[in-house]
């Protein structure tokens, strides 16, 4: 099996960039991140204290998180209920981030994350893939942004989807959860020693998917 690891800051684009490379070349894709929402979705759908490790862990026996593939579109279903729209709001992406810190939430989802890879060709994004998850991926990708720039992106996403937020809320968010996933304790984001950096600041998305394209068939090659 072929296992292509992408990792890099919230809003660089990743899971666009990493469904249409996956799509192209026949594999599937995973977002990996889209299974730590869904934890977060459910504490705080839950009233569970995000602060409480504790509280936390004890939650994650009542939580079942099943992938499903629909039109080779990736369908994330929270306890037999499909929550891929719901966990794409500002405030799960942060219950996401706190929740990916704690060593058993880890844990919790990485036997998923590793069966996907080992009876798929896969294309997997997240935070640590290519450093924990997949580290024998035979291409690692860390693929980022300017700040400014992926704050932009995730903003006029959310307005297409009729969020009522501001750039400079959604600036200051993103801003927050890159300090989070970087300074965490446990798989803190940065990049795999051998991976490639690709930097989409200046490049439009059509440009970007390609660029992860070639890399993939250069390596396969």
């Amino acid at each position: 099996m072929i296992a292509v690891a992408i990792d890099g800051p919230a809003g660089a684009g990743k899971s666009t960039i990493a469904r249409q490379a996956a799509k192209a070349m026949g594999f599937i894709y995973v977002d990996t991140g889209a299974l730590y929402r869904a934890i977060g979705l459910y504490a705080l759908q839950n009233g569970v204290d995000l602060s409480c490790e504790r509280n936390v862990d004890q939650m994650l026996s009542d939580i079942k998180i099943t992938l499903s593939f629909v039109n080779e579109e990736q369908r994330v279903l929270l306890c037999g209920r499909d929550v891929s729209m719901d966990i794409r709001t500002p405030e799960v992406s942060m219950a996401a981030s706190n929740v990916s810190a704690l060593p058993k939430v880890r844990a919790f989802l990485f036997d998923l994350q590793q069966e996907m890879a080992h009876t798929h060709n896969v294309v997997m994004d997240g935070r640590d893939i290519g450093t924990v998850v997949l580290p024998h991926a035979q291409l690692k990708i860390f693929l980022t942004a300017s700040p400014e720039e992926r704050a932009k992106r995730r903003y006029e996403e959310l307005l297409q989807k009729g969020a009522q937020v501001s750039f400079e809320d959604v600036l200051k968010d993103l801003k927050e959860r890159d300090y989070q996933d970087s300074h965490r304790e446990i798989a803190p984001l940065k990049p795999a020693q051998d991976a490639v950096l690709v930097d989409t600041t200046a490049c439009t998305l059509q440009q970007s998917i390609d660029r992860i394209i070639d890399l993939i068939k250069e390596r396969l090659s």
